[in-house]
C-alpha cells in the first residue's frame, strides 16, 4: 500500500525500526547493570502548609532493579506462576513501577487498575481477569477488602504512599495526613494480606528465572474499546516493547541518559504506561512521578526544579498549566516536546503552551488496543493543527467504508480508521466475539471516523459508535455540534449525544452545556445560534445546562455517563 506519510517524517525518524526480541524487563536490568547510579525515578510531593514546598528523592536504576527483583521473588513465594494475573491498583508511585516490572519478570500478566475505582468497578476487573494477587495502597485497601470475598484473590499486598518519600516528607505526612486522610490501616488480622515492604524481604532475594516468549501476554489493559463494553486488551511483550521503540524514534532529538520525563499521565492507562514509564526505562530517561495530576503546583515545581524536557499529556493538563494563577513565577523553558492525546488539542492551547514553555506541543492518537500510540504529528517538523499526524514507523493505516469495513476509500473521504502494526493487541481477554469484531486480517478497526489527506496526515472526524443516526438514516457527528456550540461566546464546554425518540424519528441530538463563569443563556438563545450554523436536522432537540461535565482522571469527557442518564 502507498504510504504518503513517510515523505513527511521528521529528519532522523526512520520508516521502519527493529523491535528487540527481548522483554522490556531486560531494559531495566541492563540499564541497572551499566548505569546503577543513574536516577530512574524521582518521587515526592508538594507540602501545601509550607508554601507548596516540593520535597522529593531519586531512586537509581540500581536501586529500582534491586527492589524489582526482590519483589518478583516475593510474588513467586506467594505462588504467582507464569500467566497468573496481578492487579496493580496504584497511582504513579515507585511501587507501581516495581510491581509492574516484577510481574513481567516472573512471567505474570500485569493488570493496571484505576485506584479511584468504586467497589463495583474493581470487582468486575478482578473477576474478569481472574486475578490471583492485587497490589493496592493502604488508602484504597478498604475497597479491596469490601469485594475480596466475591473474587478469586488469594493474596493482597498493601503499600503506603509515603514509603519512598524523602525522610522529611515522610515524617510530615505521618504527622499531619496519614490518619486524617485514611492512609493508616491495620491489616494484621486479615488473612493472606501483607505489607509491600514485607514482600521485599523474601529469601532468596532473586526470582527463579522463567522463559518468556515475546508473544506471551504481558498486560491486560482494560478499555471500553470500539463497542463501549469494558474488556481487557491483551498486550504481548512484543506489543509493549514495540510501541516504546516506535515512540523513542519519534523523538530523534532525545538524548538517552540525559533527559527527564514528567509522568503525570497515570500508569494504569496505556498512554502513561508506554509514553512515560516504558519509554523512560528503555531510554534511561529519569521519570518524575506525579501521584495526583490535579495538583498543578507539583507539575510546575517539578518542571522547574528538575528541568523536565518531556511532558506527555492531555489538553486538560496543558490548560491547567496555562491558567495557573502564578504561572509567571515559574521557569518552564526546559520543556522540549509534548504529545497530547485522548481529546482534540485546541489551537489556542497549543499556541499558549508553546509560548509559555518555548517547547513543542503536538497532537497524537492511540487506543489501548494498540499499546496505545499509532499516530503523532512530527515534533520539530510540520505539525498540522486539527490532525492526529502521521502513522508511526512500522505502522500502516487506511480509511475504509463504514458499512463493510473492507473497501478502502479515496484520500479526503471520511470512513473508519483501521491500523496495522507490531503494537496492535493479540485480542480481548476471553472475548472471542469482540476480538473478531475488532480484528480482521491483522487490521485493528478503531471505531473512529477519520480522513487522510494527500500527504498522509490523518484527521479524526468522530467516533463510529458515537455517530447519531437521525431521521431517514442521516448521520450526525457529535464533534461537529460541539465545535459549533463552543464558538458561542457564552459556552465554555459542550458534549453532544444521541437520544432515541422512536423507530420512525431515530435519534435526536441532546447537548450538555457548561457556560462561561457568570454567563447565562436560554435554550431559545442556543437554538437560535444553532439555526445560524447548522442544518435543521442537526439542531439539538434537547439542551441541558450543567456546572461541569463528568471526566476521567486524565480529562476525557465520560460520554458513557451522559448516555446512561438518558
Amino acid at each position: 500500500m502507498e504510504k504518503p506519510w513517510l515523505a513527511h517524517y521528521e529528519e532522523g525518524t526512520p520508516a521502519t525500526v527493529d523491535i528487540p526480541n527481548y522483554p522490556i524487563t531486560q531494559d531495566l536490568t541492563e540499564n541497572a547493570s551499566r548505569y546503577p547510579h543513574h536516577p530512574a525515578l524521582i518521587y515526592g510531593s508538594v507540602v501545601e502548609p509550607l508554601g507548596n514546598l516540593l520535597l522529593d528523592r531519586a531512586i537509581s536504576f540500581g536501586q529500582l532493579c534491586d527492589l524489582t527483583t526482590r519483589f518478583a521473588a516475593g510474588l513467586q513465594a506467594l505462588g504467582v506462576k507464569q500467566g497468573d494475573r496481578v492487579v496493580i491498583h496504584l497511582p504513579n508511585c515507585p511501587q507501581f513501577v516495581i510491581a509492574y516490572y516484577a510481574t513481567l519478570m516472573v512471567g505474570g500478566i500485569a493488570v493496571p487498575s484505576n485506584p479511584e475505582y468504586v467497589a463495583r468497578e474493581l470487582k468486575y476487573q478482578l473477576n474478569d481477569s481472574g486475578a490471583k494477587v492485587i497490589v493496592t495502597l493502604s488508602l484504597t485497601y478498604p475497597t479491596v477488602k469490601q469485594v475480596r470475598a466475591e473474587t478469586k484473590l488469594e493474596h493482597v499486598i498493601v503499600a503506603n504512599v509515603k514509603e519512598y518519600f524523602p525522610r522529611p516528607l515522610r515524617l510530615l505526612f505521618a504527622t499531619f495526613r496519614e490518619k486524617k486522610e485514611g492512609h493508616f490501616q491495620n491489616i494484621s488480622a486479615d488473612a493472606d494480606t501483607i505489607w509491600f515492604q514485607d514482600a521485599l524481604k523474601c529469601k532468596p532475594a532473586k526470582p527463579t528465572p522463567v522463559e518468556i516468549s515475546m508473544g506471551d501476554t504481558a498486560v491486560l489493559m482494560y478499555t471500553g474499546g470500539t463497542t463501549g463494553t469494558i474488556k481487557g486488551a491483551q498486550l504481548s511483550h512484543h506489543n509493549i516493547q514495540a510501541n516504546a521503540v516506535q515512540i523513542r524514534h519519534w523523538f530523534p532529538a532525545l538524548n538517552e541518559g540525559e533527559e527527564m520525563i514528567l509522568a503525570a499521565l497515570p500508569f494504569y492507562h496505556s498512554y502513561g504506561m508506554t509514553t512515560c514509564m516504558n519509554l523512560g526505562i528503555r531510554t534511561r530517561t529519569t521519570i518524575v512521578l506525579i501521584v495526583n495530576p490535579r495538583v498543578t503546583a507539583h507539575i510546575l515545581k517539578s518542571i522547574e526544579k528538575h528541568g523536565a524536557g518531556f511532558y506527555p499529556g492531555v489538553p486538560a493538563f496543558y490548560v491547567a498549566v496555562i491558567n495557573h494563577p502564578d504561572i509567571d513565577a515559574y521557569d518552564l523553558r526546559s520543556i522540549k516536546a509534548c504529545i497530547s492525546g485522548a481529546a482534540p488539542l485546541p489551537k489556542e492551547v497549543k499556541q499558549a503552551f508553546e509560548t509559555i514553555t518555548g517547547g513543542r506541543l503536538v497532537e497524537g492518537y492511540g487506543l489501548s488496543e494498540a499499546s496505545p500510540v499509532t499516530h503523532a504529528n512530527p515534533i520539530f517538523d510540520e505539525s498540522r493543527i486539527g490532525t492526529i499526524g502521521l502513522p508511526l514507523p512500522n505502522t500502516e493505516a487506511k480509511i475504509v467504508d463504514m458499512a463493510t469495513g473492507t473497501q478502502e476509500l479515496a484520500q479526503g473521504e471520511a470512513g473508519e480508521l483501521i491500523v496495522r502494526g507490531p503494537q496492535v493487541m493479540k485480542g480481548y481477554w476471553q472475548k472471542p466475539i469482540e476480538t473478531a469484531y475488532a480484528l480482521h486480517n491483522g487490521w485493528l478497526h478503531t471505531g473512529d471516523i477519520a480522513r487522510m489527506d494527500a500527504d498522509g496526515y490523518f484527521q479524526i472526524v468522530d467516533r463510529k459508535k458515537d455517530v447519531i443516526v437521525g431521521a431517514s438514516g442521516l448521520s450526525i457527528y457529535p464533534s461537529e455540534i460541539e465545535k459549533v456550540l463552543c464558538q458561542h461566546p457564552k459556552v465554555k464546554e459542550c458534549t453532544a449525544i444521541g437520544v432515541h425518540v422512536g423507530v420512525e424519528k431515530g435519534e435526536r441530538v441532546k447537548v450538555f452545556l457548561v457556560l462561561e463563569e457568570g454567563a447565562s443563556a436560554t435554550e431559545d438563545e442556543i437554538r437560535a445560534f444553532c439555526h445560524e450554523n447548522l442544518t435543521p436536522y442537526k439542531i439539538p432537540k434537547f439542551i441541558e445546562f450543567r456546572n461541569a461535565l463528568p471526566r476521567t482522571p486524565f480529562g476525557k469527557v465520560l460520554r458513557r455517563v451522559l448516555l446512561e442518564g438518558n
